[in-house]
């Protein structure tokens, strides 16, 4: 979050506007290029705190990135938001991206240097199979989506890779996923009872008959 977000918190002033987004934008652009945030941040810190971080804290900047790259950051992670880059004209002029076609970029006629396969995962597989046995319906939306997904993609690939591997034994798993049911088990477990008991009972009764009709027939022979 940005520095004026913490003192709004702490005086009420007059709060906070939209040069926030273009703080969070240099954040992500820091941690993309660098992996890690600018600022070591966590959960726990009191707000009293990190209003004294911004303030006493620079921000270390990698020697191996350019000068209009810096310079670029440098604007965007600016604690003071009136001097922050806050418009999309201020990000057009930074020397950085004199060489994009910005007219191209608002028809999305430039092509992405990576374009991820619909098909396969781009995760690690722990998360779905936590999802698998913690949700009601899991990978449903997702089952679907991957369904769609082949139906376009008229074109496979000759080798299969560890990904789509892995995804089919996803799909495996939860078409062959049994969730317990502890109350459905226990009456299951009943009703033969019951009715073994049922049939034991039927048999004593045709015992305990047999002896009755022996003692009819030994009676009424020895009448006559």
């Amino acid at each position: 979050m940005a520095p004026e977000i913490f003192h709004s918190f702490l005086s009420g002033g007059t709060g906070y506007s939209f040069e926030v987004d273009w703080w969070s934008l240099g954040i992500m652009a820091y941690e993309l290029l660098r992996g890690w945030r600018p600022y070591d941040i966590h959960s726990n810190n009191p707000v009293e705190s990190l209003v004294q971080l911004f303030s006493t804290v620079s921000v270390q900047y990698s020697s191996a990135w350019s000068k209009e790259m810096v310079a670029l950051l440098r604007k965007l992670l600016t604690v003071n938001p009136e001097h922050r880059f806050s418009c999309l004209a201020h990000i057009q002029a930074s020397a950085q991206l004199s060489a994009v076609v910005w007219s191209d970029v608002c028809e999305k006629r430039v092509e992405p240097a990576f374009v991820p396969n619909k098909g396969r995962l781009h995760c690690d597989p722990t998360f779905e199979l936590e999802e698998m046995i913690l949700e009601s319906r899991p990978l449903h939306k997702k089952k679907k989506r991957l369904a769609k997904n082949k139906s376009r993609d008229n074109s496979k690939d000759s080798s299969q890779s560890e990904n789509d591997y892995l995804q089919e034994c996803l799909e495996a798993i939860q078409q062959d996923f049994v969730i317990f049911n502890r109350e459905k088990l226990k009456k299951s477990q009943e009703q033969p009872s019951e009715s073994v008991s049922a049939s034991e009972t039927a048999d004593e009764a045709e015992a305990e008959a047999e002896p009755l009709h022996m003692c009819s027939s030994v009676c009424s022979s020895g009448s006559s």
